[in-house]
């Protein structure tokens, strides 16, 4: 969002069209700003008698704040958590937020997590009993066709000398 128009600007054209009988498309036109522009700048200056901007920006607490805060940060501590469900549980408590609002605070305070070490999903064997292990591949198993991953690329081409060798790099 870019700076507000200047005072003198908006004074100049809400003049041409409260004054001069302008109307806003010439106004606009004239000043060199949108014609939407020129009409909320009227439309204030009519309401309110000035056609200072309203104020820009500012401070919004956050939604997590206090006791909802320490509850989270324990319960993000104790186990394994989805926002989804941090959101749930703190809805049917006494706090109703939203996703983005428990996404912000968990990203905000940055907790740091290890990888549990799980057990495999299933134990199999992965070669035939009693086969030797680190055996060779039989040529059967390798696919005719090369697959667009392992095709070879194109062969080098470059500059060949007079004599038919290459030139030296560079």
């Amino acid at each position: 969002m870019g700076k507000p128009y200047s005072m003198d600007l908006r004074e100049r054209a809400v003049a041409a069209v409260v004054k001069q009988g302008l109307s806003r498309h010439e106004a606009a036109a004239r000043f060199g700003v949108g014609v939407s522009t020129v009409i909320r700048w009227v439309q204030r200056f009519l309401g309110t008698g000035s056609v200072a901007p309203s104020k820009i920006g500012g401070y919004r607490p956050k939604a997590i704040a206090g006791e909802h805060r320490a509850w989270l940060l324990k319960r993000i501590g104790e186990q394994h958590f989805t926002i989804r469900g941090l959101v749930a549980e703190r809805g049917e408590r006494d706090l109703k937020v939203d996703y983005r609002t428990v996404w912000n605070f968990v990203h905000a305070e940055k907790p740091s997590f290890k990888k549990s070490s799980s057990p495999a999903n299933a134990i199999a064997l992965t070669s035939p009993e009693g086969a030797r292990s680190g055996g060779s591949t039989r040529i059967g198993s390798i696919l005719p066709a090369w697959s667009l991953s392992t095709r070879p690329g194109p062969r080098p081409t470059g500059r060949r000398c007079g004599d038919g060798g290459r030139a030296a790099p560079g």
